[in-house]
């Protein structure tokens, strides 16, 4: 079956960016002129996605009006002639792709928050976007994940290379070694300490997944933090069916720290048409000072 409907949760508070995030959702802040939740979008819309399904809280009503069609500016700039950014506009969302929002009602973590969105995705398999990994490649890392699913037809998670000294900020795989970008899993342990972490493959918020995964969310107990983990759900999928973590090529940021947030940015404004070479010189001055 092909993938169709993108799950992406959205729910979080983002204390990490208080007071920024107050008032506005994380997902909202911007890298260079764009939000977070529009390069996860974006990377989902081009891999054939249709259906954009946000999990969300009372707090995130911004990027629901992100999404949505803005008749007053786009007047406003039909009148002023300002057709570049009239279409910059109306094409955050296309044609053909449709947006629906579930509420989290409670803060119960990443497995609880796709288990919201059973109902809507219903049997088929579907992807899952975390905003905060920000991937930056030159095919979007959920396409590459898409030809390995055609491939396998199994769920799929995205990894990449980490330092073992920071397994305990990951989920962490256990795999069958291999030349392949595909690699069998047998194992996943959420942020283990570094002697116990199973392989240097850790987990980035990517996911393709099979429906199979709500019935185990749905009786899966707390683990780590008190939260209904995604992690511990996927380890029960392996003794049902085959799951692969996938090394994608690209890059990929933590937009959930402050660090990372800052690196994406510097960045994406090099690579912006408009500001890369100002960026370049004013960066240079600044390393100077």
């Amino acid at each position: 079956m092909i993938v169709r409907k993108a799950v992406f949760p959205v729910a979080g508070m983002g204390t990490r960016f208080l007071p920024a995030t107050k008032a506005t959702p994380k997902e909202m802040l911007p890298i260079v002129d764009k939000p977070l939740i529009q390069y996860a979008v974006e990377e989902a819309i081009a891999a054939g996605v249709k259906e954009l399904i946000f999990v969300t809280s009372s707090m995130k009503r911004a990027i629901e009006d992100h999404f949505d069609s803005n008749f007053e500016l786009e007047s406003k700039l039909e009148e002023q002639h300002k057709h570049e950014l009239l279409k910059l506009v109306q094409e955050i969302l296309p044609a053909g792709v449709n947006c629906c929002y579930v509420r989290q009602k409670s803060a119960l973590g990443l497995g609880h928050a796709v288990l919201c969105a059973k109902e809507v995705v219903g049997d088929e398999p579907f992807a899952v976007l975390l905003a905060d990994d920000l991937i930056d490649a030159e095919k979007g890392c959920l396409s590459q994940m898409l030809d390995a699913y055609h491939e396998y037809h199994c769920s799929m998670i995205a990894t990449q290379t980490i330092d073992l000294k920071d397994s305990d900020k990951y989920g962490v795989v256990d795999v069958t070694m291999s030349a392949t970008k595909e690699k069998k899993m047998h194992a996943i342990v959420e942020k283990p300490k570094p002697e116990h972490a199973p392989s240097h493959f850790g987990v980035v918020g990517r996911y393709i997944l099979t429906p199979r995964i709500f019935d185990l969310l749905a009786r899966m107990k707390k683990g780590a933090g008190g939260e209904i983990q995604l992690t511990d759900a996927i380890s029960d999928l392996l003794a049902y069916e085959n799951v692969y973590a996938y090394t994608f090529d690209g890059r990929r940021y933590d937009c959930g720290s402050k660090l990372g947030y800052l690196e994406a940015t510097f960045h994406f404004a090099l690579k912006h048409p408009e500001l890369g070479s100002s960026v370049q010189l004013l960066l240079k001055e600044l390393v100077k000072k």
